[in-house]
């Protein structure tokens, strides 16, 4: 964002200090203190525990930025180019709202419980084909992530890819409202803040949400082999706007697209879509729920008519964030599906889907780990992943923390005994692995981010195996 400080005080609603210099240029907006922007607007945000007021003087001193935003409530501000508002965090709000206000750009947001970065990380590849666009970097994904990243967003821009995420009711609502979406994605529902939120219908509302923001006209693009979603969206409380367009992806034949065939290797996977003819793309990634998460950004491609050849052009350029499912080639010989990132009952089974269905001459092992914020039920979402993973052709089962306990619970009297192995030992765990694994064995390491499963994953890339 390139304004100057009256017009950034019109947009977010504040008041000039004395002090400010009205026609002074400011380009960018920063929140953290540690990394100032000289030409920039520095946004003190003021939590429990933290305050960037407290930071103003220091950046001030050091020519840190070249305006800032004061919270009414904290006194004068110091001589410098200040904009007094109520509340910095719904100024910084207001402005990002503002901004796009302003210019030409077309948006398309995305929410689900799973797979909505990889679905931006492929709008993103496909769409950079024929537009100039910008897209969410990281986690910058709620309700200060998303002003940040509609302010960083170059003036040229064709298409804004902002990724939504969620805790609880109300957030994506707001983050709907700012963003104003031509298109929104839902990747799916699944068990993810069911300790937030109650229950998978309660989810469903809340990524629903999103429809609230929509352009009149605009499209929406969900999951169709959810029923909650449908259901949700006709119940009268759902807010939606004049001349929804609806599509629906997903694996049955009923959705507006679906793979009429899958073929995968250890490099990603080949499909054929209801939509697409006869000719397949390529996705350089495991496991059919990615295949649906491709789906969805087929979707969004062709509504913005990027014609197969560039479709096919973007998905060989595809670049992901973040720890997503990786394929680690261990010195040794041995292949780690490493996805320690996240770990969700829907993920979960999707990646020992992925994993059953790798081509390989050794053995399938996988090692499971906590899936965290399930609320009361969580015993019972684990138990039946032990189920899952027992009836998809998995070798051995390997489960960590006292949650895993109860997959390793779920798989016994399927799998043989002697292959469930539990453990609240990591060390242990490792040692285990270490005497048990062969070259030619394939092991996938899944859990919740707070288990930290990438230790197992980086023990097993640096250590030897003992067999």
């Amino acid at each position: 964002m390139k304004r100057t400080i009256g017009q950034i005080a019109s947009m977010c609603g504040g008041t000039l200090h004395a002090q400010a210099d009205a026609e002074r240029m400011v380009e960018g907006v920063f929140t953290d203190s540690r990394r100032p922007q000289s030409l920039g607007l520095f946004v003190p945000l003021a939590g429990e525990r933290f305050d960037g007021h407290h930071y103003v003087q220091q950046i001030v001193s050091e020519g840190g930025a070249t305006a800032y935003l004061w919270q009414k409530d904290h006194g004068t501000p110091p001589s410098v180019n200040a904009i007094e508002v109520e509340d910095t965090l719904e100024a910084l709000q207001h402005l990002a709202a503002a901004y796009l206000r302003e210019t030409d750009v077309s948006v398309v947001g995305i929410t689900g419980s799973n797979g909505k970065t990889t679905t931006k990380d492929i709008v993103n590849a496909l769409l950079g084909t024929t537009f100039k666009v910008h897209k969410t970097e990281g986690n910058y994904n709620n309700h200060i992530g998303l002003p940040l990243t509609v302010l960083s967003m170059p003036q040229d821009t064709d298409i804004l890819i902002l990724e939504m995420g969620m805790s609880g009711r109300g957030e994506i609502r707001l983050l709907a409202n700012i963003a104003q979406p031509d298109v929104a994605v839902i990747t799916n529902i699944g068990e993810s803040h069911l300790l937030q939120l109650g229950s998978r219908t309660e989810i469903a509302r809340a990524k629903l949400e999103i429809a609230s923001g929509i352009k009149s006209g605009g499209l929406l693009i969900y999951n169709g082999d959810e029923p909650l979603l449908p259901q949700v969206l006709a119940e009268p409380e759902t807010v939606k706007p004049e001349g929804l367009k609806l599509f629906t992806f997903g694996l049955a034949a009923d959705n507006d697209d679906y793979p009429i065939e899958i073929t995968s290797d250890e490099e990603g996977s080949s499909f054929i879509t209801a939509q697409s003819g006869q000719e397949a793309f390529r996705l350089p990634l495991l496991g059919q729920h990615n295949v649906v998460n491709g789906l969805a950004a087929l979707a969004v491609a062709r509504h913005f008519n990027v014609d197969a050849d560039h479709i096919r052009k973007g998905l060989s350029s595809l670049k992901l964030t973040g720890m997503r499912i990786e394929v680690v080639k261990c010195s040794d010989g041995l292949t780690v599906l490493n996805d320690a990132y996240n770990a969700s009952p829907a993920s979960m089974k999707a990646a020992i889907q992925t994993l059953s269905a790798y081509q390989t001459s050794g053995r399938k092992i996988a090692v499971l780990g906590d899936m965290l914020e399930l609320g009361a039920e969580e015993k019972q979402f684990h138990e039946e992943i032990g189920r899952f993973a027992a009836k998809h052709n998995i070798e051995a089962l390997f489960t960590y923390g006292a949650l895993g306990a109860s997959i390793a619970q779920g798989a016994q009297g399927t799998m043989p005994t002697a292959n469930v192995h539990a453990y609240t030992d990591k060390q242990k765990l490792i040692q285990h692995l270490r005497s048990y694994l062969h070259a030619d064995d394939i092991v996938l390491v899944k859990a919740s981010r707070g288990m930290r499963l990438e230790e197992i994953v980086d023990a097993l890339k640096n250590g030897p195996l003992q067999n």
